[in-house]
């Protein structure tokens, strides 16, 4: 958990352990795989505080909800970043604690949460994996008004990204103390998911990072980050840097394993290396 501050709002992050995945598909060398480590940041004003992204698991929903008492501030939205669940399914938790809080999107990102919330996908995807963890019964989100969210006096804005670890992202920009809350737009030395993506999209994800950098933020939160990791903007370029390496390598690559293991050979410290396996094996088969 780390905090910045200054004399208008504040922000801290509480970042989730990795959890582990039912799954047989493993990378190659491994024995078992877990989700990359995800991010929720709270921006807090002197009283009242919004919540950016609530985690995915029923448990990670408490304890987020105990982090947030802790701070002693009155929760008065959720925002969300995108559709993966990962980053949604805990706000059902936090909203039966916080009774008021109001979940908020924007119009491409609720649809989305539709579709990850249908009884197809919920089933196939996030319950084979993580059976009996998550809240079946959680709400998607209602429109945000005008693009903005009000905190004590200052503007915190959405901003459309477009496409980048899926369709339909926005990261939350805070001008009044130059912090980025980046969902997956931008990630913090964990391996990247491009299991959605091909070589256009890969390149809309590189025009979203140069918006972001062209905002000259002094922090970004990313949505998957390792734990005690610092929130300066060199992230931004290491993600775009990542994205340029596997957009290279994929499309001289003949096979999944090969593509993997020449990322995993110009980064190999990264965390979760079962999220660079799922864009191999979408992107080479």
């Amino acid at each position: 958990m780390m905090t910045q501050r200054n004399d208008v709002l504040s922000f801290d992050t509480f970042v989730t352990p990795p959890v582990p995945v039912v799954t047989n598909d493993l990378p190659p060398g491994q024995s078992m795989r877990a989700w990359s480590p995800t991010t929720a940041t709270l921006i807090s004003g002197e009283r009242d505080a919004v919540l950016v992204d609530a985690l995915m698991t029923m448990e990670q929903g408490r304890a987020l909800a105990d982090w947030i008492a802790g701070t002693g501030k009155n929760l008065t939205t959720i925002y969300v970043t995108h559709g993966h669940g990962d980053h949604w399914f805990g706000s059902g938790v936090i909203q039966e604690r916080y009774l008021g809080v109001r979940l908020v999107a924007l119009p491409g990102v609720i649809e989305q949460m539709r579709r990850q919330i249908s009884p197809s996908a919920f089933n196939a995807f996030w319950d084979s994996r993580f059976p009996g963890q998550i809240q079946r019964d959680v709400m998607v989100a209602e429109p945000i008004s005008g693009l903005r969210i009000e905190l004590e006096g200052n503007e915190l804005i959405a901003v459309d990204a477009g496409h980048t670890d899926t369709d339909c992202t926005t990261v939350l920009y805070v001008p009044s103390i130059d912090l980025v809350v980046a969902g997956d737009v931008v990630y913090n030395d964990v391996h990247i998911y491009l299991a959605e993506s091909d070589h256009d999209k890969r390149m809309e994800w590189i025009r979203a990072l140069d918006a972001i950098e062209a905002l000259r933020p002094r922090a970004v939160v990313a949505g998957h980050k390792r734990a005690g990791r610092s929130d300066d903007p060199r992230i931004i370029e290491e993600t775009r840097a990542y994205i340029r390496d596997f957009d290279r390598i994929a499309d001289g690559a003949g096979s999944a394993e090969e593509l993997y293991q020449e990322m995993l050979r110009l980064h190999p410290d990264r965390s979760n290396p079962g999220a660079l396996w799922s864009s191999a094996r979408a992107t080479k088969g």
